[in-house]
This record gives structure tokens, C-alpha cells and sequence, in this order.
């Protein structure tokens, strides 16, 4: 049987619905497993764990909405993480993690072998828990990293963990999607994640929404798409103090490098037509709610 997925939101969840997913679990025929928002005792949400713990199927993991919220069942979740190896995406969206959450989890995040995809959105996260992120996203040469990051609405971060994120993100050899929409960011810390981005060989997405920006931070993305190379493909900066008329220059621009990268990608498949076979290897899909 393939895998499937188990969707519930929102609900209390009874004993026997909890054995029924941990079974599942167990038997491998999980490959998605949602319980966003639901409510359950914190000994049901240990037999989960473990579930997930023994898991080979299962590939994303939703806890999102206050289901991690105790630094019990953090802790919990960080002993599943050490002994599965199959997760690719964890969402912990609107979990009340703190920085000593962060540090419960720290290891177990960093050093899985699979995960490429985390939000941590809403965490109640500050700079301790930046600074142990930016430990997920190595430099060119390290081990692999994140692809995705999600980091929406954690306002505690400071200009100094913004900082050293937009260090990080400049010499990751793996992030392809950041989202940092809602969080209260401002000019100056946009001009450092510019910077970042122009310095990236890999960063495709990158969302501002709703972070505090004016014409200033427009211009200088607009400079730099007008001016450098950049791999950046999206730039989101709705919700800001920014005219319409730069947003759209910065779109057109970043339409344009797309088209133009989709011909070259044509040009040498074209190319490649009678080159001998090879093994193909599975791209990464991302998970962001701008990605195809």
C-alpha cells in the first residue's frame, strides 16, 4: 500500500484516535501526518512521538497552531526527531517554543538527515533561538541545510539576530525559500537581507509582507535585480509603505531573469538531447505557499 496522509484539524482527539495514528505510523502507511490546532492529553501526544519516532514513511509533519505547547511535549518531540529519519517538513507554526524551546530542539533539528523544511513562524522565538537557526543553514562546502525557512511574525527577534540571520543566509549553500513577512523589520534590516540576497547563489524566495518597509528598502532591491545577478525569483513587499509603481518595476525585473533563465535551461536541454543517459536525481519541491 502507498503511503497516505491523516489530516484532522482543530479537534480533541480521544484514545482510540490516537492509537489509530500511531498504528498507521508504525505500520509505515503515513506519508503526511496533520493535526494542526487539535487538542489531546500529554500522554497521547508522548504515544504520537513515539510513533513518529518509528515512522519510515512519514515526510511531513504539521503540529502547527499550540499542539508543542509545553516544554514537556518540545522535549518530547525533539527525542522523535533524534530517531526518525524520514521527515522531510516540520511545521510548528503558533507554537509557544521560545528560545528554550529552540534549545530543546536544537540538536535533533540540526543534525536530522532529511529535514529540508521548517516554520517556525509565530514561536515566540528571540535571538538565542536565531542564532541556533542560523547553525541549520551552513556555508558553501558544509554539510546540507534547510531549503525553506519560515520565521513570520517573531517580533522579540532583535537588529542583532536579524544581523547574523541575513550572515547565514548570504554563504547558505541550500536556503531556496525565506519567509520573514510580519515581523517588524524595517528599512535598515531590509538593507542587510538585500545585501544577503545579492550575495546568495541560491536564495529564490524571499517574503517581506507586512515587515514595516518604505520606498528606501523598495529602491535598493530594485537596484539590485536592475544591476546584479541574483537568483532571486520572488520578492513579496505587500502590506508595506511602498509605492505600487516600485513593486511593479521589482516584479517586471524579476519576471524577466526568470524567462531569461527558463531559455537557458531550454537551450541546454536542447543541448543535452543525445548526451548519454544518466541516473536522475529527485528534485526538492518546495513547500512555500509561492511555489508552482
Amino acid at each position: 500500500m502507498l503511503p497516505g496522509s491523516i489530516q484532522i484539524t482543530g479537534e480533541t482527539l480521544s484514545g482510540a484516535e490516537v492509537k489509530d495514528i500511531c498504528d498507521s505510523l508504525k505500520e509505515n502507511t503515513v506519508r503526511l501526518l496533520s493535526v494542526r490546532g487539535c487538542q489531546f492529553s500529554d500522554r497521547d501526544f508522548g504515544r504520537v512521538c513515539r510513533g513518529v519516532a518509528e515512522s519510515h514513511s512519514l515526510a511531513q509533519l504539521n503540529l502547527n497552531l499550540g499542539v508543542v505547547s509545553s516544554i514537556t511535549r518540545t522535549k518530547q518531540l525533539a527525542d522523535a526527531l533524534k530517531t526518525n529519519r524520514s521527515i522531510q517538513t516540520l511545521f510548528l507554526h503558533g507554537s509557544p517554543l521560545l528560545d528554550a524551546g529552540l534549545v530543546a530542539l536544537n540538536t535533533a533539528l540540526s543534525t536530522h538527515p532529511s529535514l529540508v523544511c521548517l516554520d517556525l513562524g509565530d514561536c515566540m522565538l528571540g535571538d538565542e533561538a536565531v542564532r541556533l537557526i542560523c547553525g541549520m543553514l551552513p556555508p558553501d562546502g558544509a554539510k546540507s541545510g534547510l531549503r525553506e525557512l519560515t520565521l513570520s511574525a517573531n517580533p522579540a527577534i532583535t537588529t542583532k539576530g536579524w544581523a547574523r540571520l541575513a550572515v547565514a543566509v548570504a554563504h547558505s549553500s541550500q536556503l531556496r525559500v525565506l519567509n520573514l513577512d510580519y515581523n517588524p523589520l524595517g528599512d535598515q534590516i531590509a538593507g542587510m537581507l538585500a545585501v544577503a540576497v545579492a550575495s546568495s547563489r541560491t536564495l529564490e524566495v524571499l517574503d517581506l509582507e507586512g515587515t514595516g518597509l518604505t520606498n528606501q528598502s523598495a529602491q535598493i532591491f530594485l537596484d539590485m535585480v536592475e544591476n546584479y545577478p541574483t537568483s532571486l525569483r520572488v520578492l513579496v513587499l505587500a502590506e508595506n509603505d511602498i509605492s505600487p509603481e516600485l513593486q511593479q518595476q521589482i516584479s517586471d525585473l524579476l519576471s524577466e531573469g526568470e524567462e531569461e533563465e527558463d531559455k537557458e535551461a531550454e537551450a541546454q536541454a536542447n543541448a543535452n538531447a543525445n548526451a548519454p543517459l544518466a541516473c536522475e536525481k529527485i528534485a526538492w519541491i518546495p513547500h512555500s505557499k509561492y511555489s508552482a
